[in-house]
């Protein structure tokens, strides 16, 4: 058969992932935070976009959010017309409190006309408010303190060196994790030498740092209370005895009796065992919900968009159509027509955003709805496929809408995946429980349980079959070490201990 070149007519099909459509589905799975980073990094590249400063009434049960309306000019003598023209912002002036303010005022304080040298960063010459953020004292972290107190400490320009390696390798709860023959080999210098300097920095403050394990810890702090007997270091040394209430053995090992062995345990928990926590640690940012749900008056569910979460754009049609007409070159009518499709994109795809969230919310609170109105308890199993198939979406995009989202309930604040659990089957039958729920009833029956009659996992594998649960000892056992509780032959030596008379 001869090889020789022809043409070949194929029709197939193929998806193409086109620029904006991976930008679209980027920006819907982005939180909250992240799209309001993203729409103000558009809103400086584009200079057809513009921020709609007025924040639109949430859509509520499934209501679609309005178009994008174009940008029109401020009126001629209103407020936004003179402060564009003036460049200053008198948002933040209470006109009721103002002239008030400027009579109390002394006049030493009194700025002169014109004499604008006692106004912070962005006053109103600047058109914004005050920095507040420049008044907020920093908080100093853990390696700043060390260091500081490590110059004052260390006066060889050696052991200086070796200090600061060491402090830039103690961790956020302040432990040094590295062995110090590896640091020792790194740095060339002798282990002794490396130990000498370590020593040093154990004694700063907080006390406890530096330390190498948690007996270590413990141990410099007892001896900055002049604490650490004999006794107390063969307590230290046997913490695993400790965390399993072997208080027999401790006993025999300390020399102790029961009286003492108990004072020693309290002052124990009275230590600190993560001593670099009280420096630096990061502030807890609140979590802002996406989507509320609230009670209605004939007992079903208001589901709403949370409107600060939703950035507005619009488009300034006005400014296009004025820049337009005085384009001469190619690249400049290109560089429009493109900044007029990317802003036109935007502004769809928030709203397609915000309709789709509000669509997988609302059918999960559907789905949900005995949790709403009756707790934890009456969670139940869902996927993400039962929610496409019911809204008629595909899996992977109900997967991007839920990560990264928060809905505020009566019951509190839930991530939207919260809602998502695995099934567990019906002893009788029935419907499936949630894995959520179950774990839920382990907790409440090991809460409930008295010193005298703890449940071990095969008793609480029975209670759960006998209410309708058919779940494996296994199982059990990895739901409860999920939820950090100990086994039963550890927690019945706690209450045991905490109920024993003094």
């Amino acid at each position: 058969m001869a090889l020789t070149p022809k043409l070949v007519l194929r029709q197939s099909q193929s998806l193409v992932m086109t620029p904006q459509l991976m930008q679209a589905i980027k920006l819907l799975q982005l939180s909250s935070l992240d799209l309001a980073a993203y729409v103000d990094k558009e809103l400086e590249q584009n200079p057809l976009l513009e921020r709609h400063e007025q924040a639109p009434e949430a859509p509520v049960r499934g209501e679609e959010a309005p178009e994008p309306a174009a940008w029109e000019d401020p009126a001629p003598g209103s407020r936004a017309e003179i402060e564009s023209r003036l460049g200053t912002d008198f948002g933040n002036v209470f006109p009721d409190d103002a002239p008030q303010a400027a009579e109390r005022a002394p006049a030493a304080e009194r700025p002169e006309p014109g004499d604008w040298s006692g106004m912070g960063a962005g006053s109103a010459s600047a058109g914004e408010g005050a920095d507040l953020e420049a008044y907020v004292a920093e908080r100093p972290t853990l390696g700043d303190h060390l260091e500081r107190q490590l110059m004052l400490a260390v006066g060889d320009p050696t052991d200086r060196a070796i200090g600061q390696h060491l402090v830039d390798l103690i961790d956020a709860a302040g432990y040094l994790r590295e062995p110090l023959d590896d640091i020792a080999e790194r740095l060339g210098a002798p282990l002794d030498r490396v130990e000498r300097v370590l020593g040093v920095i154990q004694t700063f403050e907080p006390t406890g740092i530096g330390a190498r394990s948690l007996s270590e810890c413990l141990a410099i702090q007892l001896r900055e209370l002049n604490r650490f007997d004999p006794a107390m270091q063969a307590l230290v040394d046997n913490l695993e005895l400790v965390a399993r209430r072997d208080l027999a053995s401790l006993r025999k090992l300390c020399g102790v009796d029961a009286e003492d062995l108990a004072d020693m345990l309290d002052e124990i928990r009275r230590l600190d065992p993560k001593p670099g926590h009280a420096f630096g640690s990061e502030v807890v940012q609140a979590v802002a919900p996406d989507v509320t749900v609230r009670a209605a008056p004939d007992g079903s569910w208001i589901v709403e968009l949370v409107a600060d979460s939703l950035p507005r754009v619009l488009v300034n049609q006005t400014y296009y159509a004025k820049v337009a007409r005085s384009a001469k070159s190619d690249t400049e009518k290109t560089f429009l027509t493109e900044c007029l499709q990317t802003a036109n994109w935007l502004t769809r795809s928030l709203e397609q955003r915000a309709r789709t969230i509000l669509k997988v919310a609302t059918e999960i609170v559907r789905q949900q709805d005995g949790f709403l109105a009756y707790g934890v308890a009456h969670l139940k199993p869902l996927n993400l496929r039962m929610i496409a198939d019911a809204i008629g979406m595909h899996e992977s995009t109900v997967s991007r809408v839920t990560a990264n989202k928060y809905v505020a309930t009566p019951r509190g604040v839930f991530e939207l995946k919260y809602f998502f659990t695995a099934a567990i089957a019906s002893a009788d039958g029935g419907d499936a429980h949630s894995a959520e729920a179950v774990r839920h009833r382990i907790r409440a029956m090991i809460d409930a349980e008295s010193p005298d009659d703890i449940l071990s996992d095969d008793t609480i594998v029975k209670r759960l079959h006998d209410s309708g649960v058919e779940i494996a000892r296994r199982t059990v056992a990895k739901y409860r070490e999920g939820l950090r509780i100990p086994s039963s032959v550890q927690r019945r030596r706690e209450k045991q201990s905490a109920h024993r008379p003094a």
